[in-house]
């Protein structure tokens, strides 16, 4: 008698929150869009670590840009820092794109890159390096350790809230006050 599949329950989309007890100084006060959980790993984008670097200054195309637009450079994440990714409010269109939820898409055109970098972005645009990545399990352990909470996406956290607000904006809107929250003995946040 074959048993019937059991899916995985993913947690993606969804925005995880570093929490006190993860000491990991790249994801220190972190908020990460979630974009895949799955039984192989999970993939996410940091989003409240921006660069005083503008994008047109670090990315080599060829041929070169012509002109620099003011998008800036965010890290995405410790892994793969030399990979950029596109992150959108609204869909490209006329580039391949990927919808991560209502409202987010993610891209690695080059062409697209080029038309942000040579012309003003549209509003909700950024260009990140690096990304977050787990080996399967690793973030479910991680999960379990209360290393991380995991929200909701809101589109207002994600494009429209200073990044050192970020950390403290989620948290409130799960309904916790981050003043409250303090590692305990255990490892454990109380």
């Amino acid at each position: 008698m074959n048993q019937p599949e059991k899916s995985f329950p993913s947690l993606a989309p969804s925005l995880l929150v570093s929490m006190p007890q993860l000491d990991d100084p790249n994801f220190q006060r972190s908020v990460i869009l979630l974009c895949e959980h799955g039984e192989g790993g999970a993939f996410g984008l940091v989003l409240n670590q921006r660069t005083t670097t503008p994008a047109s200054e670090v990315v080599r195309l060829t041929p070169p840009v012509s002109s620099g637009s003011n998008l800036e450079l965010w890290i995405g994440g410790p892994v793969e820092p030399e990979r950029g990714w596109i992150l959108m409010g609204a869909e490209p269109g006329d580039v391949e794109s990927v919808r991560v939820c209502d409202g987010i898409f993610l891209s690695t055109s080059p062409r697209l890159l080029r038309r942000l970098l040579e012309s003003p972005p549209p509003p909700r645009t950024r260009l990140l390096t690096g990304y977050a990545g787990w080996a399967a399990g690793q973030l479910d352990a991680e999960l379990a350790a209360s290393s991380w909470l995991h929200a909701d996406v809101d589109l207002d956290i994600v494009f429209d809230t200073r990044p050192d607000d970020m950390w403290e904006a989620v948290i409130r809107r799960m309904g916790a006050d981050p003043s409250f929250l303090q590692q305990g003995g255990t490892g454990a946040v109380h």
